[in-house]
């Protein structure tokens, strides 16, 4: 399994390499540094999404609701930064990390307890969620001119040739791919997609590995609400509509397994990466947007193929080693 997945995020990452380049033959300076540079900080917010979803696919579920929880923390983080400009910056990022868990620490919940399907629950809270945001602000848009300067600054601050938006997914990169090649709760997320069952017998506590999952998600998604608003300088509640469906294209691209189990840090990021170059890149070579969407569309199918290829690959072998034993 470990080879696969090697050998398939080598193949994402040529893949990259031949875009780009096809890419710079309709426009020179899309390869230059200073735009890969620019391409990798536009697509940072996706890249964090998509490693929170990752680790929720891994265990056999899947959380479509992060894209509302986007909305509603960055709807709060908003308004507060409107009503009380003097909050630093940090106490917003916790605020915003603390509202995500809460809404992720729901959909476990439901999850763990009453042993709803995770499509089920996630479906209903996404829906739920976008509208608290109505709720909340009262179909008002909080727009730039009401967000204090070192709101919308902060993760536009340049460090060593990087944004700082740039430097935070950088941190998460990292962070997630500790947690799951170093921890127990690593481990027990693979084990989980791998053989619920098996996984039990281990003294692994499945529904309680879940709960923490989504609640991994859901600060990923409150954190991502803060670094979106800041971004775009624009709060509402159509903030991030649809975007759950980029997020798990960039994991199904990047070679996490629907079926769990299978999937890396690696993977999620380059399918996240794979998913900007389309979009940074389209408008630049005068391509129509509908053709982005094909694109991503075909990506998609492809990797479900090569994931299912791979998986009845290493299927045959397991039998072939046991009929030889």
């Amino acid at each position: 399994m470990k080879n696969f997945l090697k050998y398939r995020e080598i193949w994402l990452l040529a893949g990259i390499v031949v875009l780009i380049g096809l890419i710079s033959t309709r426009f020179p300076g899309f390869a230059n540094p200073a735009n890969l540079r620019q391409v990798f900080n536009d697509t940072s917010i996706l890249m964090i999404l998509a490693l929170g979803q990752m680790v929720v696919i891994l265990t056999r579920s899947i959380d479509l609701s992060m894209a509302s929880n986007l909305c509603f923390t960055g709807m709060v983080v908003a308004m507060l930064n409107a009503a009380y400009p003097a909050i630093p910056i940090p106490a917003l990022i916790v605020i915003a990390l603390a509202i995500g868990l809460v809404l992720g620490a729901i959909n476990g919940f439901l999850v763990w307890r009453l042993n709803i399907p995770s499509i089920v629950v996630t479906l209903g809270t996404l829906t739920i969620y976008r509208g608290a945001t109505f709720v909340v602000s009262g179909g008002a848009w909080v727009n730039a001119d009401q967000m204090s300067p070192d709101f919308i600054n902060f993760q536009r601050a340049a460090f060593l040739g990087l944004p700082v938006l740039s430097w935070i997914a950088i941190a998460v990169i990292a962070l997630f791919f500790l947690v799951m090649t170093r921890t127990q709760i690593g481990r027990s997320i693979h084990a989980i997609g791998v053989n619920p069952t098996a996984s039990v017998y281990a003294g692994i506590d499945v529904g309680r590995t879940k709960f923490i999952v989504f609640c991994i998600s859901g600060m990923i998604g409150g954190l991502a609400g803060y670094l979106w608003i800041s971004r775009y300088v624009i709060a509402s509640v159509e903030v991030a509509n649809g975007y759950e469906l980029n997020i798990i294209a960039a994991c199904v691209i990047g070679g996490i397994s629907i079926a769990g189990g299978i999937g890396s840090v690696g993977g999620a990021v380059l399918g996240a990466l794979f998913l900007g170059i389309i979009s940074n890149a389209l408008p630049v070579i005068n391509i129509s947007p509908f053709w982005q969407m094909a694109i991503s569309g075909s990506a998609i199918i492809l990797a479900v193929v090569l994931n299912a290829r791979g998986e009845r690959r290493q299927g045959r072998i397991i039998l072939r080693k046991a009929e030889a034993a």
